[in-house]
């Protein structure tokens, strides 16, 4: 069953992630590495590689694996960085990252998704994953400042809050907008930031004070 799945992360991420030009050796081995399986619910393991996100209970979705792929490249990430993540979700995002990265700080709105995600990312072995159970619109600003933060939910509009717990030099790639959205990537440089649109998204919409607009 573990060679099963090992051949159709390979196939997943070759025909998947690697066909559409994702090009970073760290993301391409760490798609290969997370047991993708382990995250999808047990009426949906059949649907574990499939080219498309899935739902995972209460309201929220595990992402596309092309989507998870991309957004982990576009945060140019290294092996000591640190990363915020809003929206644990499944974790399947968070393993990914804590494949690559020093240390993941992952915040998630909802209790039962985070237990979830805690227990099996604690059973897979992830040592440097860090939870919190809270409005994600906030970020955690008592380990900032991050290398990288990476947002699986879309706001309405990016959370000040966020962009300001980057370190100089960090990236932050979010889904933001109502409906169809703009993947951005922000860039902190001394005191500024620069913001560039990626592609057009469809996220679950982020819940908290972020949302209150919708």
């Amino acid at each position: 069953m573990k060679d099963e799945g090992r051949r159709e992360r390979e196939r997943m991420t070759r025909e998947q992630i690697a066909a559409r030009g994702v090009r970073d050796p760290r993301v391409l081995e760490a798609m290969r590495a997370v047991p993708r399986e382990r995250f999808v619910p047990a009426r949906n393991a059949s649907l574990a590689f499939a080219d498309g996100p899935l739902p995972i209970g209460c309201g929220q979705t595990i992402s596309q694996p092309y989507i998870v792929a991309y957004m982990t490249e576009a945060l140019a990430l290294g092996p000591g960085d640190r990363v915020l993540e809003i929206g644990t979700g499944s974790g399947y995002q968070t393993a990914v990252l804590a494949e690559i990265a020093a240390e993941v700080y992952t915040v998630e709105t909802v209790t039962e998704l985070a237990a979830r995600a805690r227990r099996l990312l604690g059973d897979l072995g992830y040592g440097n994953v860090f939870y919190r159970v809270g409005d994600g619109s906030n970020g955690w600003p008592e380990h900032a400042p991050y290398d990288a933060i990476v947002v699986t939910a879309a706001p309405p509009e990016l959370p000040p809050a966020l962009a300001a717990q980057l370190a100089d030099g960090g990236r932050l790639v979010a889904p933001v907008g109502a409906g169809l959205q703009e993947l951005v990537l922000v860039r902190r440089r001394g005191d500024g930031t620069t913001r560039r649109k990626l592609i057009d998204v469809r996220f679950v919409p982020m819940t908290g004070r972020a949302g209150e607009d919708r």
